[in-house]
């Protein structure tokens, strides 16, 4: 239940960000960063281009909670560190502006498709590997041309890959810290 109260906030504060002033204040921008407003690192994250843009993420975000049903605690710890290396990380990129959940939303997937997987559910590991595969195939092909007219914007596929690639370290981290605490205690 608390869980979506949590999905309910962060779904209100999408909302709310694309209106005017706010999303002006809130929208991923490097040379804003770089002026000392830090904040975007996390809230650029929060924008979006569009309303089907955000409808799309949210679904997304909603969708992958009805999945795997983390505990609220872990889904919100894990979606600010997302928010974080997904922010930071475009800092090392040619994206100049970011928009959108896309970055937290394939983190997501993949740090709970991977926790599943360590945790014995071998069927998880066909989640990890499609989330894996979707983002070589990106990089490799390409984005959807189809999801990029929707949102009106290019797509962030370095968002992708960050996302990815923390939400599978997080869950290694994290199976291996219980691992080694529950050979210990």
């Amino acid at each position: 239940m608390i869980l979506y109260l949590a999905l309910a906030v962060i779904s209100l504060v999408c909302l709310a960000l694309q209106f005017e002033p706010a999303s002006s204040y809130a929208v991923w921008n490097i040379y804003a960063i770089h002026d000392g407003q830090w904040w975007r690192i996390v809230t650029g994250n929060l924008t979006h281009t569009n309303y089907a843009h955000l409808a799309m993420d949210l679904a997304g975000l909603w969708i992958i909670c009805f999945l795997f049903q983390p505990k609220t605690k872990s889904f919100v710890l894990v979606f600010f560190y997302l928010s974080i290396v997904v922010g930071v990380s475009l800092l090392f990129t040619n994206i100049t502006t970011y928009l959108g959940l896309s970055g937290i939303l394939h983190g997501l997937f993949a740090y709970y498709a991977l926790m599943e997987a360590l945790s014995g559910r071998r069927s998880s590991w066909l989640l990890v590997a499609g989330v894996v595969g979707k983002v070589v195939w990106e990089h490799i092909f390409g984005p959807s041309t189809t999801t990029s007219e929707w949102i009106h914007a290019s797509i962030a596929i370095q968002a992708h890959l960050a996302g990815t690639l923390g939400g599978l370290a997080l869950a290694g981290l994290c199976h291996r810290y219980h691992a080694v605490n529950k050979a210990i205690g």
